[in-house]
């Protein structure tokens, strides 16, 4: 995900679990548990999708990423992902963008592009009655988009206000200053949604080398839900796929450890109130230790309402309006991020707080009770991540583009259950390093000085 994306959902997390809760209870369990996510890999076209039939209703969800995302945009044409992302629903093939929109809307199709920073993704959503259409419609947009004057000119406008109100947003504004101290001299660095000057360098040629170079099949994870059987979905694999290039441009980002030494800057602004990013080094996804991380993180920052991190800063000073740091992964990196909000006044025992909560635990560790609670709830919410088609089909990418095995879903949890106190707490004292954690403020904090 790019800089901003990476922090903003941190904002909603909570929340956003607790509407999970609610929803699978409404829904009486309608939804099959993960165990019961039967998955077939299914192969047409030189490409390979991973289905999960659901004959209920007659809806069909695929889901879709292209390996290289923001990150491959040229230095100077940073956006360039994204405006290929925002254009290609914008007409194809014979279709020019009022046609390709009047196509999708009449059938009730649903086509959908973002980037971020180490994909460009794809959703698409349908009625059994359209499948043929929808799919036809996702390979136009794939193999033949127009780019025509119009529609560029009009999404690049677009691009670029929101690249400028982006620069009035707290949390963006730190966002963007914490991965530019983090990646200083790596494309991780830079801002990944481009900005007003970046946007407008974009040509229409850079636009079509994107697709050319990127849109590749050996590049290409799919995720199939819904109403469709195998051998259909082996057919539009073929129609949809199939004309695709076999491979693009090469690609050559470097893996690089999160430049993180305790960096602190500040983005001075008008508001009463400081908006708080900092992060430090994290664990790759196919680090051994990644599901005791996932575990301490968890104690230490990620658990909604338990978390050592909110108790110490919210519930007990009540300093903050939110507080929270998650694992980020990335696919050359790999970062603890977090994101607080809290008055100014208040912004450096904030900090000061957040760096004692980081030193307990790297000395004490944690109890036998926070290890139960904490595996308790990673396995217990797992099934709310399938509650819907679209959940299980973006599941279904990211196990292929993290390369996690089929067999994923099944072992998930038994690998959270081994995780040992002894795990967690050598991963605490080895990993940990509140020294290091950098922190990037938009406000005007009291009690705090910039390095940076």
């Amino acid at each position: 995900m790019t800089g901003a994306r990476a922090v903003a959902p941190l904002r909603r997390a909570a929340t956003a679990l607790l509407v999970l809760a609610l929803t699978l209870l409404a829904q009486g369990g309608q939804r099959p548990a993960h165990a019961a996510v039967e998955i077939q890999r299914v192969s047409g076209g030189g490409v390979e999708a991973w289905l999960v039939e659901d004959h209920g209703n007659p809806i069909i969800t695929a889901r879709i990423a292209f390996r290289g995302g923001a990150a491959t945009d040229p230095p100077g044409k940073e956006g360039l992902a994204e405006m290929v992302s925002a254009l290609l629903d914008e007409g194809a093939g014979e279709l020019d963008s009022a046609a390709f929109q009047g196509r999708l809307e009449e059938r009730a199709i649903t086509l959908r592009f973002e980037a971020d920073l180490d994909a460009l993704r794809g959703r698409l959503e349908t009625l059994t009655e359209n499948r043929d259409e929808a799919f036809a419609l996702l390979r136009r947009a794939l193999a033949e988009p127009r780019f025509d004057a119009e529609p560029v000119e009009r999404v690049r406008s677009q691009l670029q206000a929101r690249a400028r109100t982006a620069l009035e947003d707290p949390d963006v504004v730190a966002t963007r200053a914490f991965f530019a101290l983090a990646f200083p001299d790596h494309p991780y660095g830079r801002p990944a949604s481009g900005t007003a000057e970046s946007l407008a360098a974009i040509t229409a040629d850079d636009l079509r080398a994107f697709v050319r170079g990127r849109l590749v099949r050996d590049r290409l994870v799919i995720g199939v839900v819904g109403d469709i059987d195998a051998k259909e979905l082996s057919r539009l694999l073929e129609a949809t796929f199939g004309g695709l290039p076999e491979t693009g441009a090469p690609t050559a980002i470097a893996d690089v450890p999160p430049a993180t030494r305790g960096q602190v800057a500040i983005l001075p602004t008008g508001s009463p109130q400081s908006a708080i990013v900092f992060g430090q080094r994290g664990i790759a996804r196919d680090h051994p230790d990644y599901y005791a991380a996932t575990v301490l993180a968890h104690i230490l920052a990620s658990g909604p309402f338990t978390s050592r991190l909110y108790q110490e800063v919210r519930e007990k000073r009540g300093l903050v309006y939110t507080v929270y740091a998650r694992l980020t992964p990335l696919d050359h990196s790999s970062l603890i991020l977090g994101l607080a909000g809290t008055v100014n006044e208040r912004a450096g025992e904030t900090i000061a707080v957040i760096r004692d909560v980081w030193s307990a635990v790297r000395r004490d560790g944690v109890s036998e009770g926070e290890l139960a609670d904490a595996k308790t709830y990673l396995t217990g919410s797992f099934p709310l991540r399938f509650t819907s088609s679209g959940q299980i089909a973006a599941i279904l990418v990211s196990m292929q583009l993290e390369e996690l095995g089929i067999d994923y879903l099944e072992r998930r949890n038994g690998l959270i259950d081994a995780v040992s106190l002894a795990d967690v707490d050598r991963l605490a004292r080895d990993s940990l390093a509140p020294e290091a954690l950098t922190f990037a403020i938009a406000g005007s904090p009291d009690g705090v000085e910039a390095t940076h």
